[in-house]
């Protein structure tokens, strides 16, 4: 379990590195909420937009997940605590004005990252952000 990574993982890294590509800056691994004790994988403050980037099994992913074979009770436990947790954090960051942007680590990372771009963009143009 200890090589299981946090962040940094390659799917966010190949999306990290189209988004900046495309001229976008942001907050890796922060918090958007100074109070909220979770962390976006990137966050647009001025835009107020955070950007998950689930992993299919940890999340549930409805395609890829696969119910474990060894204890399986406790890990199928946890799986259905961390998409309650994600959907707990979905509302209270909606609630405060934010923009929540999902995607599965087996979406296609160029897809994603214009998603993203084009997301932060116009919440800019309508804020009046730079």
């Amino acid at each position: 379990m200890q090589a299981i990574r946090s962040r940094d993982t390659k799917p966010e890294w190949l999306i990290r590195r189209l988004v900046h590509a495309q001229g976008l800056r942001y907050r890796v691994a922060a918090r958007p909420i100074p109070d909220l004790r979770r962390t976006a994988d990137l966050v647009f403050r001025p835009a107020k937009v955070a950007v998950f980037i689930d992993g299919c099994y940890w999340h549930g992913c409805p395609e890829h997940y696969v119910p474990p074979r060894t204890n399986s009770g406790y890990w199928s436990e946890k799986v259905l605590r961390n998409v309650k947790r994600d959907r707990d954090t979905d509302q209270r960051l909606s609630d405060a004005g934010w923009l929540v942007l999902r995607f599965w680590e087996h979406e296609q990372s160029v897809a994603c990252a214009d998603k993203i771009a084009a997301t932060v963009l116009a919440r800019r143009r309508g804020s009046g952000c730079r």
